[in-house]
């Protein structure tokens, strides 16, 4: 375990200043907290803080965020208390303990809803103190280092957790080193036969080339001193979980993979940077499109740094980075380099990012507004994204993620210029708009005024912001639909009880329901969020507290006269919720229509067969059918997918008949037994919101109306 004075010692290398009663007293009252507790490898669990305490002061960090980790555990795990650390060692330290605290609470790794709000959760505490993080990603490191000690399932959770959430944090960061040796921990962890193989083919590579790190960065030292340029050259092999990634990106072997070795140039101006860059061109051939310019166009986080890949030794290729000293320690430190301490000060390393201005650009692309499962999403994609840098036909520079289209683009200048997109212009010339743009490119957004965002451009956009906004504009589109049919179900559904859908008994149902007013209740109504019995129950609980009773068959509609029998018709198949009336008809009773059905202008001329009908209040049985026209790709699973779907609704399909089969899709014919209009439009929504499915439309046809009119033909002179 280390000892105060060798962490001491660690601080005060870099920053003599430190006040060290006050780590002192932390360390001793850490110890002192979780005197009797161990961790799973059987070591004083006091060992863990000061682990993490270590960590951090390997960057450098201030003496408040090492007193962090040394006391991160002791409110949630021992009988500390806020107020006692407050007391001890002020309230700056207290409030980072505890919001270490809160983040360790957090169930990152849950369903994805309750991930998604945990994961506002660990953004704000961020924008609150960016400390807190660095403390927490500390304590994530020296776990996963020490995780043998858990149990095998234990060990998978948090590798995948890391893998997901604390990895692709660091990196977004700036902290690469530490989101590399994350990976490749969690990586030993979830695949562990993978990593050893990679390791296996770097240890025979090193005996069939000997050690190639070594020659090339002789080569690079050589080169650069020719031209009088001063530089320290660092060269390592990628990490194994790296290039397990680039294998299942590129779908190529170990054998067929280049570029797994990587050279750092640190020179001591930006103007040597551009230097180095011309000699090592020169000296070797440069791979086209493997040229990035981070110090002209730096990272959100801060980093700067020249990339570029050129063939080596023996055609290898190799990735090198040029940077200056400050650049590196920003791109080591990344965020955290605001806080580093050099010789006793602040370091004021111009590269530096204020971390609450990074954050708050960070939320904004996000949107407060959006719904949990968006913000996550974006969230993800924002975390794993590389960068590219285009132009605005002003010159303007927008920085985008790497697979960035020229709608993000678009979206990210104003979400207004996004939803009126309806082409693209790059480098001067049209382009899809699902083209992926490149560095250096121009590009320039074509509107106009009547477009709206369309439902395919989902899959087109690569940021979470345009996704977002994307989202927002079709959910405000279906909502006009939505409260539409809402109307209509409130209207039967009030109906059924002797009520009506006035303005005031939806605004009561909204006040009841928690919702925000009438429309909010017919728009969840139409989207199938909220059922109609839902909404009558909210208005009038007393109508609707014993309508659980199944309605018999015969007794399923309303308005015929004694013994008369009836008949749903064919052409319109009216289902319980919708207005229907009835056709009378010689030796079968009645046939019953939905009021819209096409088919009813046949008895216009015979207006004695007309009999006002109205369906029974209450829950009808699954028996009446109805038949939907679906449209899913063609594709191994995809219909049984659609049936599951159906019958995890409660309905059950009597008929399924292929229209229509194309290479890439097919049209189907379902006949599906519900229980009202409600449950048809529930399966609707639910069938249209696959991915796989093109389009979702109730089959209706006047045609089919023959077969229950052939008996009357000679009433009507047909």
């Amino acid at each position: 375990m280390m000892s105060p004075d060798a962490l001491l010692a660690t601080v005060g290398r870099y920053n003599p200043k430190t006040n060290e009663t006050l780590i002192r007293a932390a360390f001793a009252y850490g110890e002192r907290m979780h005197d009797g507790q161990f961790r799973h490898s059987g070591e004083p669990y006091f060992t863990h803080p000061i682990a993490v305490a270590g960590i951090l002061a390997e960057q450098l960090l201030d003496d408040a965020t090492l007193i962090t980790a040394l006391l991160h555990d002791t409110i949630e795990d021992t009988k500390s208390t806020y107020t006692e650390v407050a007391e001890l060692f002020g309230d700056d330290i207290a409030k980072l303990v505890d919001g270490v605290t809160k983040l360790t609470n957090l169930q990152l790794s849950s369903s994805e809803t309750k991930q998604a709000e945990n994961f506002r959760k660990l953004f704000m505490a961020m924008a609150k103190d960016m400390r807190v993080i660095l403390v927490k990603l500390a304590d994530r490191l020296h776990n996963m280092r020490t995780i043998k000690a858990m149990r095998p399932d234990k060990q998978i959770q948090k590798a995948r957790e890391t893998m997901d959430i604390y990895a692709p944090l660091a990196g977004r960061m700036g902290m690469q080193w530490m989101r590399e040796e994350l990976e490749d921990l969690a990586f030993r962890v979830l695949n562990p036969d993978g990593r050893a193989s990679i390791i296996r083919r770097f240890i025979r590579l090193q005996k069939e080339t000997g050690d190639v790190i070594e020659k090339i960065t002789g080569d690079m030292r050589a080169e650069l001193a020719e031209h009088n340029i001063q530089a320290q050259i660092i060269g390592r092999a990628k990490k194994p979980y790296s290039i397990w990634r680039k294998m299942e990106e590129k779908e190529q072997g170990f054998s067929r993979l280049s570029d797994i070795f990587g050279f750092r140039v640190i020179t001591n101006s930006e103007e040597d940077c551009y230097r180095a860059l011309g000699v090592i061109h020169r000296r070797w051939f440069a791979v086209p499109d493997r040229f990035k310019d981070y110090i002209s166009q730096p990272k959100t986080n801060g980093y700067r740094s020249i990339h570029t890949t050129v063939s080596g030794r023996d055609g290898k290729r190799v990735e090198v980075q040029i940077r200056t000293q400050q650049m590196h320690d920003v791109a080591e430190a990344g965020v955290a380099a605001h806080w580093s301490y050099r010789d006793g000060m602040r370091s004021k390393n111009p590269f530096a990012v204020d971390p609450v201005k990074w954050v708050a650009s960070l939320n904004e692309q996000f949107g407060a507004e959006d719904d949990h499962v968006d913000f996550l999403e974006a969230v993800r994609l924002e975390m794993y994204s590389d960068q590219v840098f285009c132009f605005t036909p002003k010159g303007e520079v927008v920085k985008l993620p790497r697979g960035a289209t020229p709608l993000d683009f678009a979206y990210a200048i104003h979400t207004r210029i996004g939803s009126a997109c309806v082409g693209a212009k790059v480098d001067g010339l049209r382009v899809p708009l699902w083209t992926r743009l490149k560095n250096g490119q121009s590009v320039e957004i074509v509107t106009a005024e009547a477009q709206q965002p369309q439902f395919t451009w989902l899959d087109i956009a690569a940021t979470g912001k345009a996704k977002s906004a994307i989202r927002r504009a079709l959910r405000e589109q279906d909502r006009e639909k939505f409260i539409k049919l809402g109307a209509e179900l409130a209207r039967s559904a009030f109906e059924n009880v002797g009520r009506k859908a006035t303005d005031k008994a939806l605004e009561t149902a909204a006040k009841t329901l928690r919702l925000d007013g009438g429309n909010s209740v017919l728009a969840n109504l139409g989207s199938s969020v909220l059922t109609a019995s839902e909404v009558v129950r909210a208005v009038y609980p007393e109508l609707v507290k014993n309508s659980d009773t199944s309605i018999d068959v015969g007794r399923a509609v309303v308005g015929m006269g004694q013994g008369q029998a009836h008949e749903r018709a064919l052409c319109c198949e009216p289902l319980p919720g919708e207005r229907i009336v009835g056709i009378t008809q010689r030796g079968r009773g009645v046939i019953v229509h939905a009021i819209d059905c096409q088919a009813l202008s046949k008895f216009e001329d015979s207006p004695q067969r007309w009999i006002d009908l109205r369906w029974q209040t209450g829950i009808h049985p699954p028996i009446h059918s109805a038949r939907l026209y679906v449209t899913i790709g063609n594709d191994a699973g995809v219909l049984g997918r659609i049936c599951t779907l159906i019958g995890e609704q409660g309905a059950n399909i009597s008929d399924l008949s292929f229209t229509d089969r194309k290479p890439d899709f097919y049209r189907l014919l379902l006949s599906v037994e519900l229980r009202d209009a409600e449950h048809l439009h529930s399966i609707i929504s639910v069938l249209t919101a696959e991915d796989d499915v093109a389009e979702v439309a109730r089959y209706q046809n006047p045609k089919d109306a023959d077969e229950s009119v052939s008996e009357i033909g000679p009433e009507l002179g047909i």
